[in-house]
């Protein structure tokens, strides 16, 4: 199974395909925002580890917030279901269409006659610093800023052929698997001493009281997050980076036009096939904590691009029916503005999870937190539909364009607005 799928690709280089607007991309964003609010909201609320860890003793272990450490029954399915079909498959959902989308940003620089090199350096400078903004004002846990230094990367193989791209990701992946597995084996052959588990659940408890804390409490914990941010940046590269090469081929080939059904369907099921067991043994394994829980997220992480490809595949195959338009219809404006509806979830999630506002961190449990994010994906789909067809983008999109271009949208540059450049 090649990920995503796709016909033999020739060595050359082909022209980049003309600029334009594909709906699908869109609406293949705006499915990916609610896999992406569901990993998120857990770890915003101090939930992501309440499910048979320490997690939750640390947060403070009082009335209804699963004080024991193992949470309700009910607590304990979300929790498994998440990392079971959400957790790492939406990242790389969002990577691959991020590197497919430099494609239509290098053709449509092309049709405006503008350099690519200065236009991608401004706008990945844009988002290097919305991200850095975004995680130390309301969320440590960040992808704006690995996009923005990862995305250099996407800079110096502009030029690759596909089948170089496809080649590159996939001794990347095949690197830092290795690596990966080497290094949470170790870790379950030799656990870390007590004391060091005694530290960091201490560690926990002192950052639950700082985000239930005043704006500075909060303020100051992010900025102590950032360290593990930037780890982040470097871990992220083993998982970003081949999403990155294989949206870049898939760009230059215009794959979304050429992928044909039957080509979908068996990626469908031979995606379903090897990552729905893989990705259910990874959260078994991980959730249930102990010596082997670092192997299990090793196990999921490795494991994730099975599913991404059949979620990929499966949701072009539903676009494509006369139910399916319907449902593109509803998710492509908010795909239109991702990157706005992505930092107002953190918003919103701050103000009700940290001191900003009702500081209610790791009190909820797990399943509340999740039931808030379903609510909070389905008002963002609703509100941006009228958005967009008053608008035509949003507020982050245009400051983030407007810096890419070096002008105000709408002058020189206008076409970009018509491809899908987020």
């Amino acid at each position: 199974m090649h990920w995503p799928p796709h016909a033999p690709l020739r060595d050359s280089l082909p022209p980049l395909p003309a600029p334009r607007r594909i709906v699908e991309v869109d609406a293949l964003r705006g499915f990916a925002l609610l896999g992406i609010l569901l990993v998120n909201v857990l770890m915003m609320s101090g939930a992501a580890d309440m499910v048979g860890g320490a997690g939750a003793v640390a947060a403070g272990g009082g009335a209804g917030e699963a004080g024991n450490g193992d949470g309700t029954a009910v607590d304990s399915v979300v929790r498994w279901l998440v990392a079971f079909l959400a957790q790492g498959k939406f990242y790389l959902l969002f990577s691959f269409l991020f590197g497919y989308s430099f494609t239509m940003q290098m053709a449509s620089a092309e049709r405006a006659g503008a350099k690519v090199v200065p236009r991608t350096l401004r706008r990945m400078l844009g988002l290097g610093v919305l991200g850095l903004l975004h995680a130390v004002l309301l969320f440590s846990g960040d992808v704006l800023m690995a996009y923005a230094v990862l995305g250099l990367i996407l800079l110096a193989a502009r030029n690759a052929s596909p089948r170089g791209a496809r080649t590159a990701a996939y001794w990347v992946w095949g690197a830092f698997s290795a690596l990966l597995l080497l290094l949470s084996a170790l870790v379950a052959l030799v656990p870390p001493p007590a004391a060091d588990l005694a530290d960091a659940d201490t560690e926990a408890a002192a950052l639950a009281t700082a985000y239930r804390g005043s704006f500075s409490d909060v303020l100051g914990a992010n900025l102590d997050q950032l360290p593990f941010a930037a780890l982040a940046v470097l871990l992220g590269a083993g998982t970003v980076v081949p999403a990155f090469l294989c949206g870049l081929a898939a760009g230059r080939t215009g794959w979304f036009d050429r992928t044909d059904p039957a080509t979908l369907r068996r990626t469908v099921r031979i995606g379903l096939a090897v990552g729905l067991p893989a990705a259910a043994l990874a959260a078994t394994v991980e959730l249930g904590q102990g010596r082997w829980a670092a192997l299990g997220s090793a196990l999921g992480m490795l494991t994730a691009p099975a599913l991404t490809a059949a979620y990929l595949a499966g949701m072009l195959l539903l676009f494509r029916t006369g139910p399916g338009r319907r449902v593109v219809a509803v998710l492509a404006p908010a795909g239109r503005m991702s990157l706005t509806n992505y930092l107002t979830q953190s918003l919103v999630m701050a103000l009700i999870f940290t001191g900003y506002g009702l500081g209610l961190y790791g009190k909820l449990g797990v399943a509340v937190p999740v039931l808030l994010a379903l609510v909070l994906y389905a008002t963002q789909l609703a509100v941006s539909a009228p958005l967009m067809r008053r608008f035509g983008h949003g507020p982050v999109e245009w400051l983030l364009r407007a810096v890419t271009l070096g002008a105000r949208p709408g002058g020189p540059g206008r076409d970009v607005r018509q491809v899908n450049d987020r």
